[in-house]
This record gives structure tokens, C-alpha cells and sequence, in this order.
């Protein structure tokens, strides 16, 4: 699977122009909206490659695509805010604390201690729902099935989804030493990471994408019923 999934994007005729614009989106992900449009073409990944669908989707249909990255958007700030709610309220408890001498220092070490291991495990939990939930919302087209429950949990207690995240989770990984590793040149790992970058996380929810079709039973759709979905609240 790691194989077709870095193979995915090449298939396509025009890859390097959908490679060039993701990369480009990524670089600029830090105005948001790029982010927002990259969320999007990642839906469309997961909502074609869940179908059996293995031809790589285009940065077309715009006003689409932001639609499906606002909503994707959204679902994984909700599951993110958990994580950063829980460093906050660490770091706020640890400034009340604070005082002088050793025993208020220790006091403070143990606090910042326990609530960055929480939130780090709350974190990692978070990362590994939101793939599946952004997938039940591709499928459903529906936000709330970002949060349904009884779909989402015997996907994340699977075993295939586990592998598949976790070889998202290498592909992803391994671009992400292959930029650092560029940062030797200065600026170069920071352009060319985020085309890695964009690269490697459309091959990791390739397999997700792969994972969720198998698992819910989804059959292979044609075009235009795949082009007639439209996502709702």
C-alpha cells in the first residue's frame, strides 16, 4: 500500500501542476485560506479513494472545494481544542502556583510536567480521529458525521484502521525528515518541505481513504454521482 499510495498523484497526466499548487497552498497555509483549500482537496481524496476510485482528483470547482475544507477545517479545530484547552488551564495553574522557593518550583515542575504528557496523549488521540472523521464527513457530507459516535468507533478500534493510519503516519513522518534534512540550505527545506509535505499527506489519506471504503463496505461510484455529492449541515 505505501508504494501505491506515493505512486497515487503520478498517475494523473497533470500531477506536477496538481503537486505545484498544493505546495504552493501549503506554503501559504499559514493565511489560512490556502490551508482551507488544502483540507479540501484532501475530502476529495478520501471521498474518492473510499468509492475505489484511484484517480486523483484536480484543484478545480473552487467554491466546492472550500466549502468541503471549511467544514473539514472545522471538525479538526473541534477535536483540537481539547488538547489546547488542557495546555492552557496547565499553564494558567502553574502561574496561580507560582511563588518563591523550591517547593513552589517543584510544585510547578510537576504540574507543567503532567498536563504537557496529557496534552501530548490528547494531542496524538486527537490526530488519529480526525482522518476518520474528516472520511465519515466525506462519505456522509455532513458535519456532523465528523462527530458521530457509532460510526466512528468501530473504525478507530479497528485494526485496519490502525495500520493505516500508522503508515500515514510514516509517509507523513519521513517527509517531514527529508525537509529537515533540506534545511541544511537555508530557506530550501522550508519551500521545497512544503511540497513534500503536500505530497506525503495526500498519499497517507490515500490509504486512510483506502481503509475507510473497506471497512464501511462502500462500492466503486461512477463520475458524475461522485461529482453530484454535495456536502450539507
Amino acid at each position: 500500500m505505501i508504494s501505491e499510495s506515493l505512486g497515487y498523484l503520478r498517475t494523473d497526466d497533470e500531477w506536477l501542476k496538481t503537486v505545484v499548487i498544493g505546495g504552493l497552498l501549503t506554503l501559504l497555509g499559514f493565511l489560512v485560506v490556502p490551508a482551507v483549500l488544502v483540507a479540501g482537496y484532501l475530502v476529495r481524496v478520501l471521498r474518492a479513494t473510499m468509492h475505489g476510485d484511484d484517480a486523483p482528483p484536480r484543484f478545480d470547482d473552487w467554491g466546492a472545494l472550500a466549502g468541503d475544507g471549511v467544514r473539514a477545517f472545522a471538525i479538526a479545530v473541534v477535536y483540537g481544542l481539547v488538547p489546547t484547552l488542557l495546555i492552557a488551564v496547565t499553564a494558567a495553574f502553574a502561574a496561580v502556583v507560582a511563588g518563591p522557593g523550591p517547593r513552589s518550583g517543584l510544585v510547578v515542575g510537576a504540574v507543567t510536567f503532567v498536563g504537557g504528557l496529557l496534552a501530548l496523549a490528547l494531542g496524538l488521540l486527537a490526530a488519529y480521529v480526525v482522518p476518520a472523521a474528516v472520511a465519515n464527513y466525506a462519505e456522509q457530507g455532513s458535519v456532523r458525521a465528523g462527530f458521530a459516535v457509532d460510526d466512528l468507533r468501530p473504525v478507530l478500534t479497528s485494526g485496519t484502521y490502525a495500520t493505516a493510519w500508522l503508515t500515514g503516519f510514516a509517509i507523513v513522518l519521513g517527509a517531514g525528515v527529508v525537509a529537515a534534512l533540506l534545511n541544511v540550505v537555508p530557506l530550501l527545506g522550508t519551500v521545497v518541505g512544503a511540497f513534500v509535505s503536500f505530497y506525503a499527506v495526500t498519499a497517507a489519506y490515500y490509504v486512510v481513504g483506502h481503509a475507510w471504503g473497506d471497512l464501511r463496505g462502500l462500492e466503486l461510484h461512477d463520475e458524475d454521482e461522485l461529482g453530484a455529492e454535495r456536502p450539507a449541515i
